[in-house]
């Protein structure tokens, strides 16, 4: 849906985080066997919210709004997390989910552990199938421990269910609550659409221009440049793309090889600095791709296109060749099997943390900004033509926002939001040459799908 655009310049955002990489997973089964088909819901990772004090009130995550009453969300070396931050709980506290999981749900997954060097607490999980007017206790109590632990419970409850952790013990001992991991509970596995058209090769941005980005060189920040192979949005003070447009299918496919050197782009006007190939050097970032060199390997001067640093961001490593490569894996996997795909991405914020340690905001001498977050739109339709005819309130569409940091974890399924979130931290307007009707249904919705 149309959003203001704010210039990427001026949006800031510092993050810095740590992995916990001795995790416990435990199990709670009940005594029904699941029957039932399921698939990710989605994973709760507490990254995008704020809270410093143990007041009382709701805060909106990736997932919903969740009611934090004596919780916090907690982000010092003291609190047990996955990545940058988790929920702390004290007394008898709580935290309560304010929305439903529609499609019921089979088995949630929570992470938790005691704060520091705490005493000892305890905490119950308690789901509600009438939206919050009673609640009913799953599982076994558990003991959280110094070790952050995943517990799973088995619930296989349809319709709508939602969620309440409560502390029960310990007084004032703090708890961390992290990952929430909920997988639905459906009659059956929705079917893959094998695809039954032919793959063709389609406007770069037939979505819409997010930020209504012009070929003026006056509008230096938000500059358009087309190419046969992408499409994006350049700015000149951050020496990086805001956003990357491109359409995606087995028609961009074949079998050049991925050439060994990066280069600056001549094609900027000559007011602007064009960043060459070394400017990342030693800063401890990768030479991140946008539009990825495997999309585009039909032939050699296409693929050559993907090497140009309009077309890079500074990535930190993990994340670039982790969750990054991987989703751009899934993607040409889809393509392979009958699917095309419009794709965007770009850079958010400023100040990412690589292998050099701490947080770093620029490189090349403060002509590149390092984001500290990477983010990326995927829709994805069967192949066939009339494209923005064929999109649907149920086509798929896969939303990811990412930390860029070495803290990342390997896989990209965690980190899925809604286009309407991206939407509200860029100030871009995204997918919109769809209707609005239509924008409104996929905009707002988290992927569930496969991720390999």
């Amino acid at each position: 849906m149309k959003k203001v655009f704010i210039a990427v310049a001026m949006m800031t955002v510092l993050f810095s985080c740590s992995k916990d990489e001795s995790l416990v997973v435990n199990t709670q089964e009940s005594a029904v066997a699941i029957k039932r088909a399921s698939t990710t819901i989605s994973t709760e990772t507490f990254e995008l919210g704020a809270k410093t004090s143990y007041t009382a009130g709701a805060i909106t995550f990736g997932s919903g709004s969740w009611y934090l009453n004596d919780a916090l969300i907690g982000n010092s070396t003291s609190d047990k997390k996955l990545n940058a931050q988790s929920i702390r709980i004290r007394n008898l506290g709580m935290l309560t989910s304010q929305f439903n999981y529609a499609t019921g749900v089979s088995t949630i997954q929570i992470y938790s552990g005691i704060y520091g060097t705490d005493a000892a607490s305890a905490w119950e999980l308690y789901y509600s199938v009438n939206s919050g007017s009673t609640w009913t206790k799953a599982g076994s109590t558990v003991t959280a421990t110094t070790t952050l632990t995943a517990v799973t419970f088995t619930l296989n409850i349809s319709g709508n269910v939602r969620f309440e952790i409560r502390k029960i013990s310990g007084g004032s001992a703090r708890l961390n609550i992290d990952n929430i991991t909920v997988n639905s509970y459906e009659t059956t596995t929705p079917p893959v659409d094998p695809g039954t058209g032919i793959p063709g090769r389609d406007n770069n941005m037939a979505l819409g221009n997010p930020s209504g980005a012009t070929a003026d060189a006056a509008n230096y920040n938000n500059y358009l440049m087309v190419k046969n192979e992408y499409t994006l949005s350049y700015n000149r003070d951050r020496g990086t793309s805001n956003w990357t447009s491109w359409h995606l299918s087995k028609a961009w496919l074949g079998s050049a090889s991925r050439p060994s050197s990066f280069s600056s782009d001549a094609t900027l006007p000559t007011s602007f600095y064009h960043v060459n190939s070394t400017d990342y050097s030693g800063s401890g970032f990768d030479r991140g791709h946008l539009c990825p060199a495997g999309d585009r390997t039909y032939s050699a001067t296409e693929i050559k296109n993907t090497m140009l640093m309009t077309n890079m961001m500074p990535q930190a490593p993990i994340n670039n060749q982790q969750p990054w490569e991987k989703l751009e894996t899934y993607c040409r996997t889809l393509a392979n099997a009958g699917s095309e795909m419009y794709i965007i991405d770009g850079p958010f914020g400023k100040g990412g943390s690589g292998t050099n340690g701490g947080t770093t905001t620029t490189v090349a001498g403060g002509k590149v900004t390092v984001p500290s977050y990477t983010w990326k739109i995927v829709v994805v339709l069967p192949n066939g033509s009339n494209d923005i005819s064929r999109i649907t309130s149920s086509t798929r569409v896969i939303a990811l926002w990412m930390p860029n940091n070495q803290s990342v974890s390997t896989t990209w399924g965690g980190y899925r939001t809604t286009v309407d979130y991206i939407e509200s931290q860029t100030g871009f307007d995204f997918l919109s040459n769809l209707p609005t009707t239509i924008q409104a249904a996929i905009e707002s919705k988290v992927d569930a799908g496969a991720t390999n």
